[in-house]
């Protein structure tokens, strides 16, 4: 997942050595060059070889350069996002606990401001548990992590959860899941699904409304469809909103809250358990859907441990 600075050395070590050779072929080329003998003529199309390799390596520089530049401007707004997110709540809780220990309130406003330094709270755990999210990435499950997941209830606890963090009524969420199981980490499962619901409720319409569909397809494969009612994304940014630290439109501008890493850790975890994952837009109304196929077991023959689990 880190990048490495091996191919950048080696790809200027290459350069270099070609460039050189470039030179001592061209004084001895030229020493050549009275005779015109077939050294010349080979000494001459080495020379061109190596010339189009030196090209080459700097086309590949620029473009390493490129996605290096992006990749610092993303960790910028990361920086700031970051930053916004932990002194947003750390101030509210300061000011509310000033408040209580300075001044008298009544019960009522002290409930208030309880529930109020609850939710800044909920913020900073949420913050916290996507950044550790994000740290687990690299770390491969082992076979001991592995159990039979059902996907119905996991689908049914992410959206429960996401809709109680919210403080948002039951009809916000339609949920249509088929009884699936699949063999993997229930934690990468939960990681995927929460994800994307939270962003299904974070960028909805007003009031937000968030559909659920889960169902086989084929012998071995599942395909989830969440689907929101927001503004939705255009088509040329459907493939950039999974890069690491990407958020659309200025950090210092945005009314939602985030980190860029949401996404990210969806399509690795997604590609890691062997699915696949798209954006599509919702034809003839405003929102966004994401499908996310997944290999699951057979449901002719489920294991017993899946019994257990559900």
């Amino acid at each position: 997942m880190r990048t490495s600075l091996g191919w950048p050395i080696t790809l200027g070590v290459v350069m270099i050595v070609l460039v050189m050779a470039l030179i001592v072929g061209w004084v001895a080329l030229t020493a050549a060059q009275a005779d015109r003998s077939a050294l010349y003529w080979v000494m001459l199309a080495v020379g061109t070889v190596f010339l189009v390799l030196v090209l080459v390596g700097v086309v590949l520089y620029l473009l390493i350069s490129i996605k290096e530049i992006r990749l610092n401007q993303r960790q910028s707004n990361f920086i700031d996002s970051v930053t916004h997110e932990l002194k947003s709540p750390i101030a509210s809780l300061k000011l509310y606990l000033q408040t209580l220990s300075r001044r008298s309130v009544t019960d009522a406003q002290r409930g208030d401001f309880y529930r109020f330094m609850l939710s800044d709270l909920e913020r900073l755990d949420s913050l916290i548990n996507h950044m550790l999210d994000a740290a687990q990435l690299d770390r491969q499950p082992v076979e001991g992590d592995v159990s039979d997941v059902p996907l119905a209830a996991v689908l049914q606890s992410c959206a429960e959860t996401a809709r109680l963090r919210y403080h948002l009524p039951p009809e916000t969420l339609r949920i249509d899941v088929s009884p699936v199981t699949l063999r993997a980490r229930q934690i990468d499962i939960e990681m995927v699904f929460r994800n994307l619901i939270d962003n299904a409720i974070k960028y909805g319409g007003s009031p937000p409304l968030v559909e659920i569909e889960s169902h086989p397809r084929g012998t071995d494969r599942v395909l989830t469809r969440i689907a929101d009612n927001g503004a939705g994304i255009p088509p040329k940014l459907r493939r950039k909103i999974f890069g690491r630290f990407v958020r659309l439109g200025n950090e210092l501008e945005r009314a939602k809250t985030g980190t860029g890493l949401g996404l990210f850790i969806v399509r690795t975890l997604v590609r890691r358990l062997h699915g696949s994952i798209a954006v599509h837009g919702r034809p003839g109304q405003s929102g966004t859907v994401f499908e996310v196929e997944l290999p699951c077991l057979p449901r002719a023959q489920p294991r017993e441990s899946s019994s257990a689990t559900t």
